[in-house]
């Protein structure tokens, strides 16, 4: 699990509802961000539809999927088909509570500063980690509304629906920048593992894939 995969990871964790009123409801549709870790961005779609999420990106040969619903569930499905290796990693109940413990656990100041990020207007917050005791800039905007399994219930509580944001996982900074989000309806079997994909734990993943 590399240092781009760690996007992913970050925008799956999903859980709380966002509850801040706004101009456009989505209850369903699929958002899109760029990821930048390190200098390096990728593309991460999250299609979501309430408590359930499916983040998919493209990170090499390999098309990867995160599947989460609330805090109980999370899956990690890499399909390589030049290798012709598809693989479906499960989180155990110790796996998904040892990562969400490493997760930070942000507070949130308001800013009067404003600016538009992909046509949105947004409000700067500051977060600060209580655990390492850092702070990231994140923009929201209220122009918009929907389940934080659309973006991250690390913010869900930031008093907006979070256009920009920073997320500290394995040691990196991931931030996230929504480009677009739609309330096209999400196809059936989205948050399913399809046929065909080895069952393993996340530590038998990570260990494939050099335990990074």
């Amino acid at each position: 699990m590399n240092k781009l995969f760690t996007a992913a990871m970050g925008l799956a964790l999903t859980a709380t509802a966002l509850t801040a009123s706004a101009q456009k409801k989505y209850t369903e549709g699929t958002a899109t961000y760029e990821a930048s870790v390190n200098g390096q961005s990728v593309e991460a779609k999250v299609m979501f539809k309430g408590d359930s999420s499916v983040t998919v990106m493209q990170q090499g040969p390999a098309n990867i999927k995160v599947l989460s619903f609330k805090e109980d569930y999370l899956a990690v499905l890499v399909d390589v088909p030049v290798a012709n290796m598809k693989k479906a990693a499960i989180a155990t109940p110790g796996e998904l509570e040892d990562a969400l413990s490493k997760m930070p656990s942000f507070t949130f100041t308001p800013t009067t500063e404003t600016k538009q990020i992909a046509g949105f207007n947004c409000k700067k917050v500051v977060a600060k980690d209580t655990k390492s005791n850092t702070s990231f800039d994140a923009w929201v905007t209220t122009d918009i509304s929907a389940p934080a399994s659309a973006f991250s219930t690390l913010y869900a509580k930031v008093g907006g629906f979070p256009v920009q944001f920073t997320i500290s996982q394995m040691g990196r900074n991931v931030t996230n920048t929504l480009k677009a989000i739609s309330d096209v309806k999400v196809p059936a079997g989205t948050f399913g593992i399809p046929a065909g994909y080895d069952k393993m734990t996340l530590t038998e993943l990570s260990a494939m894939s050099g335990g990074r």
